[in-house]
């Protein structure tokens, strides 16, 4: 989850150094000149790439999305991602694209549906499951002794 807050948070800013730099930039000798609007189209289509790339999963490195993968591989899926970003395909176009190619494992993180849900459920119930394991535990070794003896003292009278 703070993969997806990262990433969002690289695409804004970007989005943002981007527009400020395609609006007016200061020269050295504070003069003002306007870049080329392909300069600042290519900055956000860079950011919008790199944003695709790293929901996903390198094919080689199978760890590492192809964002961060040195593999030519993981490269020429940046490139083609860069191209139908181009083209006007959305990102989920585009993931859409490579989960029909190689699968839903392609993305590094399933959409949370069918067998994918235990990926997210779990450990939430195993933390539920700890927590409760650990009041549990607490309170028996916080109960006074006599309540123990006398618990255990009318169970083996009865017997």
């Amino acid at each position: 989850m703070t993969r997806r807050f990262g990433t969002l948070a690289l695409l804004a800013l970007s989005s943002s150094l981007a527009f400020a730099q395609a609006t007016e930039v200061s020269g050295a000798t504070g003069q003002k000149f306007e870049l080329p609007a392909a300069v600042a189209n290519d900055s956000a289509l860079e950011a919008k790439t790199a944003l695709v790339a790293a929901q996903l999963r390198c094919p080689v490195c199978q760890g590492l999305s192809i964002q961060d993968s040195p593999s030519e591989l993981s490269q020429q899926m940046r490139n083609l991602v860069k191209e139908q970003l181009a083209s006007g395909k959305s990102p989920e176009q585009v993931k859409a694209y490579f989960v029909s190619k190689y699968g839903e494992w392609i993305l590094l993180e399933p959409k949370a549906r069918g067998f994918n849900l235990l990926i997210y459920v779990l450990p939430v119930m195993l933390v539920l499951g700890g927590i409760g394991a650990i009041v549990f535990a607490v309170r028996r070794w916080t109960a006074p002794p006599a309540a123990l003896e006398s618990a255990s003292g009318t169970e083996g009278r009865g017997s």
